[in-house]
């Protein structure tokens, strides 16, 4: 698991990290020399000196696939006071998305990350939108300046995996 200290996980859930299908992750207009693995892998994400930035503007799109099915509690994402990020919406389960058809669909969630939240302070999702998470995807529409750069330091998910019942396992009840 991560090496966070246990007061930023909000109490009985897990960092997700270890949940992640790396091979599926992608992050549309990222720079190409501070790119999503900054702020999304484990030991990047904690040094100060390594971000995630925009290119061309200031949205970002990043889709995060899961190796299995998750309950997604909460977030926290690190930024700078100026350029981080500040309208960020989650879709659960939209796989292919691009900035052409983002505003198409409507968001699972929207959070308006203030200050406090990009020091690092977990956000509380609509649990109940966030059941069966196969995959996410993350659309960070503006940053808090208004400027055409926005810098991520750090993504963290929070929640639970779904427990799944192995029928292999079950015994059959004989009748008596």
């Amino acid at each position: 698991m991560s090496a966070e200290s246990a007061t930023d996980i909000p109490k009985g859930q897990v960092d997700l990290l270890d949940f992640i299908d790396w091979s599926g992750v992608e992050c549309l207009n990222q720079s190409s020399s501070h790119s999503l693995p900054n702020a999304l892998k484990q030991g990047y994400r904690e040094d100060a000196g390594l971000n995630l930035e925009s290119d061309a503007d200031e949205q970002l799109l990043i889709y995060i696939p899961f190796n299995q099915v998750v309950k997604l509690h909460s977030f926290a994402i690190k930024g700078p006071e100026e350029d981080g990020p500040k309208t960020v919406k989650f879709f659960s389960n939209k796989e292919h998305m691009c900035f052409s058809n983002v505003n198409d669909f409507p968001p699972s969630d929207t959070a308006e990350l203030t200050e406090e939240n990009l020091k690092g302070k977990p956000v509380v999702l609509k649990y109940v939108k966030f059941q069966n998470v196969r995959s996410l995807t993350i659309f960070i529409e503006d940053n808090q300046s208004g400027s055409e750069l926005t810098k991520v330091q750090k993504i963290a998910l929070y929640g639970s995996t779904v427990e799944t019942t192995d029928m292999k396992g079950l015994k059959k009840i004989e009748d008596h």
